[in-house]
C-alpha cells in the first residue's frame, strides 16, 4: 500500500513538472511569436560589451526602430538604435572609432555605439528613467527639464 502512494506521489510530481515544462515552452514560444526580437546575439554582445542590459537595449532597439537597421527619422537619427549622425561622429571619437555616416545603417556598429551611448547616459543621470529620456530627448533637453520645477522637483528625476 505505501509502494502505491509513493508511486502516485512520484508520478503526480512527473505530472507537474511535465505540465510546466510544456507551459514554459507554450510562453516562450507565445513571447517569440508577439514579440520577436531580431539581431538577439548582436544586443547581447553590444550590450555586454558596454555594461547595460541586453533587454533594455532591445527595449529601445524595438521602440526606436522596430529592429530596422535601415531605419532613418525624419530627424535624421539612423539605424536601429536611431542615432543622430552628430551624436554617433562625437561617441565614434569617444571610443576611438571610424565613423561614416553610411556604417550607422550596420547593425553591430550602431547597436556598439548605441549601448556605449546607453551605458554613458546611465552614469550621466542618477535614474534609468532618465538616462532612456535623454537617449531619445537628447541630454541637453532633459538637463533644460531637470533644471525646470515644473518637469522636477529635485533636479535629478523627471516628474
Amino acid at each position: 500500500m505505501k509502494k502505491i502512494v509513493l508511486l502516485r506521489g512520484i508520478f503526480a510530481v512527473m505530472a507537474i513538472l511535465i505540465i510546466a515544462i510544456f507551459f514554459s515552452y507554450l510562453l516562450g514560444a507565445y513571447y517569440n511569436y508577439f514579440y520577436p526580437m531580431d539581431y538577439k546575439e548582436e544586443i547581447i554582445a553590444a550590450a555586454n560589451k558596454n555594461n547595460v542590459s541586453p533587454a533594455l537595449l532591445a527595449s529601445i532597439a524595438n521602440v526606436e526602430s522596430g529592429f530596422n537597421e535601415k531605419a532613418v527619422s525624419v530627424k535624421g537619427a539612423v539605424g536601429i538604435l536611431q542615432l543622430v549622425p552628430s551624436t554617433a561622429k562625437w561617441l565614434a571619437q569617444k571610443k576611438k572609432l571610424s565613423f561614416s555616416e553610411e556604417k550607422l545603417k550596420d547593425a553591430e556598429y550602431n547597436l556598439d555605439l548605441g549601448a556605449y551611448y546607453l551605458s554613458f547616459l546611465l552614469q550621466e543621470f542618477e535614474s534609468e528613467r532618465v538616462a532612456i529620456c535623454a537617449y531619445n530627448a537628447g541630454q541637453g533637453n532633459v538637463r533644460q527639464w531637470l533644471a525646470n520645477k515644473e518637469y522636477s522637483t529635485d533636479g535629478k528625476i523627471l516628474d
